[in-house]
Parts: structure tokens; C-alpha cells; sequence
């Protein structure tokens, strides 16, 4: 019974390092976005800060299957996004959204 408790201290631990890093997936994002999520990015977008956890996933998630396009954004936002897992989606829509 210890073995089996140590064994899922030892996994859930390896998973949480394994996890994505919202602060560090959003680094890529700043240039246009702005530290905080603040900036018009390029001069087009409204700024993302203020959006809901969920509001990112879904825009982020379309961007990624090329169903987004909003402002003509939707060529370079799919660029973006296109190595993000969904475990990534999901972190850095989580960092955003406590802007």
C-alpha cells in the first residue's frame, strides 16, 4: 500500500512539472498583446485583457483549426497557436484571463 502511495506522489508530481507554463506560452504572445494583454495588437485587435478563461480556449482553439478569423488575424494567430497543445490552450488562456 506505501509503494502504491509513493508511486502516485511520484506521478502526480512528474505530471505537474510536465505541465504548461501559461507565463512562459505567453511570452511569444506579448510582442503583439502587450505585457498585460493591454496593447491593440497590431494596431487591429481589441485588447485580450479582461477576457474569460473560456472566451480564450474557444478563440484560441479556433485560430488553431483555422475556423477564426477576426480582423484578418487568422492566418497569423494559426501560426501562433499551431505547436500549442490543449494542455497549452488551456494554460495560457488561464494566465491571460487573471489579467
Amino acid at each position: 500500500m506505501k509503494k502504491l502511495a509513493i508511486i502516485g506522489l511520484i506521478a502526480a508530481g512528474t505530471m505537474s512539472l510536465m505541465a504548461a507554463d501559461g507565463a512562459a506560452l505567453y511570452k511569444k504572445c506579448a510582442g503583439c498583446h502587450g505585457a498585460h494583454g493591454e496593447k491593440h495588437a497590431l494596431g487591429k485587435s481589441k485588447p485580450i485583457k479582461g477576457w474569460s478563461k473560456d472566451k480564450l480556449v474557444e478563440s484560441l482553439k479556433g485560430y488553431k483549426a483555422g475556423t477564426r478569423n477576426v480582423y484578418g488575424m487568422g492566418g497569423l494567430m494559426k501560426g501562433q497557436v499551431a505547436s500549442y497543445s490543449d494542455a497549452d490552450i488551456e494554460a495560457v488562456s488561464e494566465y491571460i484571463s487573471k489579467f
